[in-house]
């Protein structure tokens, strides 16, 4: 309406001769902004044309390109060359429509989203376009609607990106394709020569950063402290440290230094480089760092890479005693965000979830900053309490508890919400030393280790498979190749036999399980190794995803009862040994077994699907129940006493792994009815209802008193997990003879270790045998 209305004032003043001022809310880029001129325009003016939808010739295609951190080929800020200078794009009014455009430029077929407030970074020079408005069928940006070149009431805190669909235009060809000299994607530390013996990590050295076909430096001329912070949380570093500049001054004089980058400006909070504002170096310039030199920093690398000296065991002090952790990774660094709150873990809700708060608890845990920011439960959900919600740090403080939050209400946020991270971790070489040969793909094979020998030379040989298990050795494995969980162990790979690798040279690994490579791991001294054939050499299977069992330890708690049961209704019960040992010796089917009843409610919470060890052949048929056994035992029920000691057990073999129920979008993949296959789908769960055979403990021959009920799933981790700290849960369990209470069940890992400890004394702290 507003420019119709323009237009017919400019019809006007054609016919009469006056000037009428107006100015157009939006016009092409291509025209210049109207300004009021200082005298009557000519008699014969001609309105400025509507752009033409054709698209213009090859030599004045515009520009465009992807910036920014963090970004893929196709993803990050959009900038436009104009005039001979690269410009970014404002967010105000932008839309799918704009992205489309843009995308179909840089040669892909469409648009999967567009983001706003400089998520890939804030651009430096011109703003060249505001308040785009694009249809979607435009042939190139600046056939769309805006304020004009350059005008813009904008910052580049608000420069738009976008996420192309990675699909390329068939036959595409980029006419303006050229070498992008402002991408700044790896960074490295050179280390001088007298330093170059160092094991991994390289903590300090002369900063590089890829350029072209090589390596270039950049000048410290400026070089602040906050440059060196940012530089050291790329390369997984959390703190810096102050450099002896003199050692590299000499140095540095007599190599012939190429400078690609003239001066860095972060304020500190920067989570790489390529999002610091940069000056680039002249292309012809001879010497583009007059009275500096190359710049130089020094790294503090976190507990988990201080390399450990051989008279200690390793220590993670600063992990341990944090109120952060992350769980649920695959990898070393990644993991969903919990904290501690009076003694209880919770998640972190998603809402406004960035980069720089991800950085806070990254640098927290002894890593650097973040690579990713995940949302959406990515690296599965929790179970207990959410805390936070729209965490907005800043990327200075030292904890994520610093951060300005907002408390969970219920209506607030889900578990399907819970924020994740991928942090920055040092490169420590671990993978150059141990290789998987023979498997189908990357993630399976024989495990082959790098040997030195005496004389000097390397050779690669096999690691025997007795005592080989899916929980610590081969998952140390995994690990250290960077390959994620391990699915399986695997003690005889004759079909794997395709390398020529035949010689057994390591024996008698024991892992804990949570070592970095299996050179912290014990080993013999000397092979000693019963089946030394290579085709029963150790072998693993490892995934980027796994399960995660948890039991819903508040149900436990809710439907806890005692029921006295007469013998004749539990013959099929002793046969599957669900009743304690003393029952043999009963009248049976006289008398009565006293039972520890309870429902138990066992959550998927990890990224793959839990199922059976032993596929659908070797499962076994109990005809007293009416159905197939999966797993010898699935859950395992403990009454303790207040020193630790059993006086009480019960067992539950997989009667069938099944989806009871989902929560909200997800569909059950698993019945156990008609010989149907059996697991838990991610995201459901498998309820044992208190009323169901064997879901008990008997405890006919316990004596009233307090007491401890543990109950453990996947007891013998026949089955690969992304974590069994959760797999246990515990009760206070006070009985009096004639009824029963539990109080603060919770799952293993919920619980602070202060907590735990007074967990554990409780019992001891009242009478344990009441009279």
């Amino acid at each position: 309406m507003e420019k119709s209305r323009c237009r017919q004032q400019l019809v006007f003043s054609v016919l009469f001769g006056l000037w009428l001022p107006c100015s157009l809310a939006l016009t092409t880029p291509s025209s210049a902004t109207t300004r009021p001129p200082t005298r009557a325009p000519s008699p014969t003016p001609t309105p400025t044309p509507s752009p033409s939808p054709s698209p213009q010739s090859p030599t004045a295609r515009l520009k465009v390109r992807l910036s920014g951190y963090p970004r893929k080929h196709n993803e990050g800020r959009v900038e436009l060359f104009h005039k001979g200078e690269w410009g970014t794009i404002c967010d105000d009014d932008f839309s799918l429509h704009n992205a489309n455009v843009l995308c179909r430029q840089l040669g892909f077929v469409s648009a999967t989203g567009w983001t706003h407030s400089a998520k890939y970074g804030k651009g430096q020079g011109k703003i060249w376009l505001d308040n785009v408005l694009c249809n979607g069928g435009e042939k190139s940006i600046e056939l769309c609607k805006s304020r004009g070149w350059g005008n813009s009431d904008c910052t580049h805190d608000e420069d738009a990106g976008v996420v192309c669909k990675d699909e390329r235009i068939p036959g595409f060809v980029d006419s303006n394709a050229q070498v992008d000299e402002t991408k700044i994607e790896e960074v490295r530390l050179r280390p001088v020569v007298t330093m170059s013996r160092k094991k991994p990590p390289i903590t300090e050295g002369v900063v590089e950063v890829k350029h072209k076909d090589g390596w270039a430096q950049i000048c410290n001329l400026g070089w602040t402290i906050k440059n060196t912070h940012v530089v050291c949380g790329m390369l997984g570093f959390p703190h810096e440290r102050k450099v002896n500049k003199n050692f590299y001054k000499l140095y540095l004089e007599r190599q012939k230094n190429h400078f690609h980058i003239h001066s860095v400006a972060c304020t500190g909070t920067e989570v790489h480089l390529a999002a610091c504002p940069l000056e680039f170096s002249k292309p012809n310039a001879t010497s583009t760092c007059e009275g500096g030199m190359a710049a130089v920093v020094s790294c503090m690398p976190g507990p988990l890479f201080i390399v450990p000296s051989k008279s200690r065991q390793y220590q993670d002090p600063e992990t341990e005693a944090s109120n952060v952790r992350l769980k649920g990774g695959a990898r070393v660094g990644e993991g969903r965000v919990e904290v501690l709150k009076d003694n209880e873990w919770g998640t972190v809700c998603d809402d406004r979830w960035n980069l720089q708060s991800a950085s806070v608890v990254c640098r927290e845990l002894g890593f650097g900053s973040a690579k990713e920011a995940l949302t959406g439960g990515r690296m599965g959900q929790g179970m207990g309490p959410i805390y936070m919600n729209e965490v907005k740090c800043f990327g200075q403080e030292r904890s994520i508890w610093n951060c300005p939050f907002k408390n969970i209400t219920s209506e607030d946020c889900q578990h399907v919400e819970d924020a994740s991270v991928r942090c920055n971790v040092p490169h420590m070489g671990l993978e150059d030393s141990i290789r998987l040969t023979g498997g189908r793909t990357r993630y399976e094979g024989r495990v082959e280790v790098l040997r030195l020998d005496t004389n000097g030379t390397q050779s690669w040989g096999l690691i025997c498979g007795e005592t080989w298990s899916t929980k610590e050795e081969a998952m140390v494995v995994c690990r250290q190749l960077g390959l994620g969980f391990s699915m399986h162990a695997v003690t005889e790979t004759w079909y794997w036999d395709s390398s020529n690798v035949t010689e057994m040279i390591m024996s008698g690994v024991k892992c804990a399980g949570n070592e970095m490579s299996l050179g912290q791991c014990q080993h013999h001294k000397t092979l000693s190794c019963q089946k030394a054939a290579a085709k029963f050499a150790a072998g693993v299977i490892c995934s980027d995803t796994t399960s995660d069992l948890v039991l819903n330890a508040p149900l436990v708690q809710q439907t806890v009862y005692i029921e006295d049961r007469p013998l004749h209704m539990l013959y099929c019960s002793a046969e599957e040994d669900c009743l304690s040992k003393s029952a043999a010796k009963a009248d049976w089917p006289y008398g009565h077994r006293r039972l520890l009843r309870f429902s138990s409610q066992i959550h998927n919470i990890g990224r793959a699907d839990f199922k059976p060890k032993a596929g659908r052949h070797s499962w076994i048929w109990h005809a007293c129940h009416g159905h197939y056994h999966s797993m010898d035992i699935f859950t395992h029920y403990d009454l303790l006493s207040a020193n630790g000691t059993r006086v009480a057990e019960g067992h539950k073999a997989s009667f069938c792994l099944e989806d009871s129920d989902c929560q909200e979008g997800v569909s059950k993949r698993y019945e156990c009815a008609n010989f149907g296959d059996q697991g838990i789908t991610v995201g459901c769960w498998d309820l044992y209802r208190h009323d169901i055979d064997c879901q008990w403990i008997d405890i006919t021959d316990v004596r009233p008193g307090n007491y401890i009920l543990q109950i453990v799933i996947n007891p013998n981790q026949e089955v690969s997990e992304s974590d069994f700290t959760n797999n246990a849960m515990k009760c206070n369990c006070k009985y009096d003879g004639h009824r029963v209470w539990l109080h603060n069940c919770h799952i293993g890992d919920a619980f602070s270790e202060e907590a735990e400890r007074r967990f554990e004394k409780y019992p001891g702290q009242l009478n344990n045998q009441i009279p």
